[in-house]
């Protein structure tokens, strides 16, 4: 049992290097992922932009006609005042050229606002495809980024995999599955010694019963408490020989009393 708790620790952290790089292939993307996002959203503001473009152009073509229009109609009607011959006619003709000159000067007024608008769009749309030249430039150089850094980040993989595939032989493979999981939710730490009775993985005080049997290291041993593997290790400040103290001095009533932990029923 010894070889296989030496090789338990040495693929704790050949494991914990794995889970931790394989977590660094899943962030690799992300940052890509963002400016691809800021640039589609860059195209869509884009094209919406374009359409009021070409929707405001149509509308300036719309008032310069209209403006056309009301310009003859005023100079019409002002040819017209030579050949009026009553007072009434002369109003009539006076009023239709004021108003004529009226919807004439709202055209102006609407027109010169147009063209404003419309020069305004023409310019966030050159700076706006300025923007997205950079945009599209920094995805394609992140692209790349992100190909060698999964490249690099593969082969360590494929490094750490020989290592473990090294590793494994002589344990059982329910053992393997049952130390991946803890190794993943216990923050890469997955076997750790006992030090007297106490657990050097959750600093728990243990049964002496339960540290008897982990002494003997003849079975796999897993925490009550943290559920990692447990192993015997002599530790300085402690007599070499574990002294037989009664269960009922140990807080701790036995192993039918502990927290009741799914993980840990998953493991036993």
């Amino acid at each position: 049992m010894q070889d296989v708790f030496d090789k338990l620790r040495d693929l704790q952290g050949v494991l914990a290097e794995k889970f931790a790089v394989l977590e660094e292939i899943k962030e690799i993307p992300r940052t890509l992922e963002t400016k691809q996002e800021l640039l589609n959203r860059g195209k869509k503001t884009y094209i919406e932009k374009h359409e009021r473009l070409e929707k405001t152009t149509e509308e300036l073509k719309a008032l310069r006609v209209s403006l056309d229009e009301a310009e003859l109609a005023r100079e019409n009607s002002e040819k017209q005042m030579e050949q009026i011959s009553t007072q009434r006619e002369y109003e009539a003709l006076e009023k239709e050229i004021k108003d004529a000159a009226a919807r004439e000067q709202s055209l102006r007024k609407s027109l010169l606002a147009k063209e404003k608008y419309l020069s305004e769009i023409q310019e966030q749309l050159e700076e706006h495809e300025q923007l997205m030249e950079i945009q599209e430039e920094e995805v394609k150089t992140e692209t790349e980024k992100k190909d060698m850094l999964l490249a690099e980040k593969h082969a360590l993989i494929a490094s750490l995999e020989k290592k473990e595939s090294d590793l494994t032989p002589g344990i059982e493979e329910s053992i393997l599955f049952k130390f991946e999981r803890i190794i993943k939710n216990k923050a890469g730490v997955g076997i750790v010694p006992i030090h007297g009775h106490v657990c050097q993985g959750c600093h728990i005080t243990l049964p002496v019963q339960f540290v008897n049997e982990v002494r003997k290291g003849e079975d796999f041993m897993f925490c009550p408490y943290c559920s990692r593997v447990l192993f015997w290790e002599e530790a300085e400040g402690y007599d070499q020989v574990v002294q037989h103290i009664e269960e009922s001095e140990i807080e701790e009533a036995g192993l039918a009393d502990f927290v009741d932990s799914d993980e840990f029923d998953d493991l036993i």
